[in-house]
């Protein structure tokens, strides 16, 4: 069978049933996911696709996990499934780890030339591919697709989405900009080259609006709330439509498209070129 299958045959079965051969079907999704060969979610033409089965496998492993000592030397403490121990990066990996108390789980791809500044936080089933800054007080969560020469700023969450397994993980295309404290949640997918100003969160229930192109962006039925390609995004609000909640001036929160990137957008951001 293939991997495919044989992960979806043993995620059926209960745990007094797994034994040292789901350990070493695991291990090769593991290490499939390490190379990033397989990912739980990937780009075929301009449309996402996830696969469930991944998620599944990534599911198995913590079932299959045992709690362990995973301290390491200099005295941080660590207590995990066994599963799941901290990825293994080396000087031919050409990944930057500054110090400070940082950690990579076991079972995602980190590319090359990308840039970790401490503390930050990528979980298992992740993808980060080259060139990209991952920020300090950064979280990049279960499966979270993140593209080439991305800028995570500090304090953005982007969360994980490992269930549903046929939930589209959070999405992040090349050259995207995230600024500090943003946070993306429940399968958003943030096309090439936008910017998110600082604070800006995207959710599944959020409205986005965009007040160049006169459009309002809902997440649908069957995928993601996706932000459209350049697009500079900001904190706002928006007017209460209940007569009560108007008349006490109450506003709710929303993302609002002001422009699409141009020359003065990109000019501001060249500074961030100099810390790769």
């Amino acid at each position: 069978m293939s991997l495919r299958e044989q992960i979806e045959e043993l995620f059926d079965r209960p745990l007094e049933q797994l034994g040292a051969e789901a350990r070493q079907v695991f291990h090769r999704l593991k290490e499939q996911l390490n190379a990033g060969t397989v990912r739980a979610a990937e780009k075929i033409g301009d449309r996402w696709v996830v696969h469930p089965w991944v998620k599944k496998g990534i599911l198995l492993g913590f079932r299959l996990g045992v709690p362990s000592d995973m301290s390491a030397d200099h005295g941080l403490i660590f207590y995990d499934k066994d599963t799941y121990p901290l990825k293994r990066i080396g000087l031919e990996d050409q990944v930057r780890v500054v110090p400070g108390g940082s950690s990579i789980r076991d079972g995602c791809y980190v590319a090359k030339h990308v840039t970790c500044m401490p503390p930050m936080y990528i979980n298992v089933g992740a993808y980060v591919d080259e060139g990209t800054m991952v920020d300090s007080h950064v979280l990049v969560g279960s499966c979270a697709q993140i593209g080439k020469k991305v800028h995570l700023s500090a304090g953005c969450q982007v969360g994980g989405v490992l269930e549903p397994v046929g939930t589209i993980p959070v999405i992040i295309e090349d050259e995207v900009v995230v600024g500090g404290n943003c946070g993306l949640y429940e399968g958003v997918l943030v096309r090439r080259r936008a910017v998110l100003g600082a604070g800006t969160i995207l959710t599944g229930s959020t409205p986005v609006y965009d007040v160049v192109r006169e459009n309002i962006y809902r997440k649908p039925p069957d995928g993601p709330l996706e932000i459209p390609e350049g697009a500079v995004v900001v904190p706002g609000s928006r007017s209460i439509s209940h007569p009560w909640g108007r008349a006490q001036g109450l506003s709710l929160y929303t993302p609002v498209i002001v422009k699409y990137r141009d020359e003065k957008t990109d000019a501001s951001l060249q500074l961030e070129e100099l810390l790769r």
